[in-house]
């Protein structure tokens, strides 16, 4: 797992928008290398105004939006375009104004959806897409043969959790499904769904994102080697790249050693 990295921005306007940049950097840089990229999307203020940043940048004509797999961390198990599901925040902000291709679009199910209100079944339907995803050939499939993302963002909350995976809660343990069902929430609302750390842990690059004072204690949990159970962002790292990405508010309680990148 790589070592996070800490780049800080004046605030959260001008953290959305080098988040933003940088996405599509490595957006283009993957499509470039592979061919094609996938991303995985959060939700929270911090993750959509990333997202509305990159719907009004003119760089984000450097994305080839036919060749992005697009794909969630975490829903609220609501009935689909609810305003609090993060795909009806990404869609506002960003996925309905550009041209993706909408196979290439991977929301979770909705409580309406073709699972009805059993979140259960539902986690277990999105856990076999991202593995057909990664083995859409048919090939021998391992309970975590999921796609390498290239970038995967993940918002903080107070509390340090990140997804929906809160401290104390089973999903923080869970190493055998790849999505689980979320009940009791300490967060509303109290049922979702959401990957679990294998996956999450199996992304090239993890981004943290955060803006605010009320963050700055999970960030510095974050990074000074919390018990994940306890405090779940610090298990939050990608195989090749971890980024926290803070305003000067959520940096303000940085451990030694956690310097700002010049």
């Amino acid at each position: 797992m790589s070592v996070p990295e800490v780049l800080l921005h004046r605030d959260q306007g001008m953290l959305a928008e080098a988040a933003a940049a940088r996405l599509v950097t490595r957006i283009a840089d993957a499509q470039a290398a592979r061919g094609a990229a996938s991303v995985v999307l959060t939700g929270g203020g911090a993750g959509t105004a990333v997202l509305a940043a990159l719907g009004g940048a003119a760089a984000r004509d450097a994305v080839d939006w036919g060749r992005l797999d697009v794909w969630w961390g975490d829903e609220r198990f609501l009935p689909a375009g609810d305003p609090e599901r993060n795909e009806t925040g990404a869609r506002e902000a960003l996925l309905d104004h550009v041209p993706l291709d909408p196979a290439r679009v991977h929301p979770m199910p909705a409580a309406d959806g073709p699972d009805g209100a059993d979140p259960e079944a539902a986690a277990s339907r999105y856990a076999d897409e991202l593995l057909f995803a990664a083995h859409p050939g048919g090939a021998p499939r391992s309970a975590f043969a999921v796609p390498s993302f290239d970038v995967l963002m993940l918002g903080v909350g107070p509390d340090a959790h990140v997804a929906s995976l809160f401290p104390g809660l089973p999903a923080v343990a869970e190493t055998r499904r790849p999505a689980v069902a979320v009940h009791d929430a300490p967060k509303p609302p109290p049922t979702r769904i959401s990957l679990t750390f294998p996956v999450l842990r199996a992304a090239r690059e993890v981004w943290v994102l955060a803006a605010g004072e009320s963050k700055a204690g999970a960030v510095r949990l974050g990074l000074s080697g919390a018990d994940p159970a306890a405090a779940p962002v610090a298990a939050a790292r990608g195989r090749e790249r971890t980024l926290f990405l803070l305003d000067v508010a959520a940096a303000s309680r940085l451990p030694a050693g956690h310097s700002p990148a010049p």
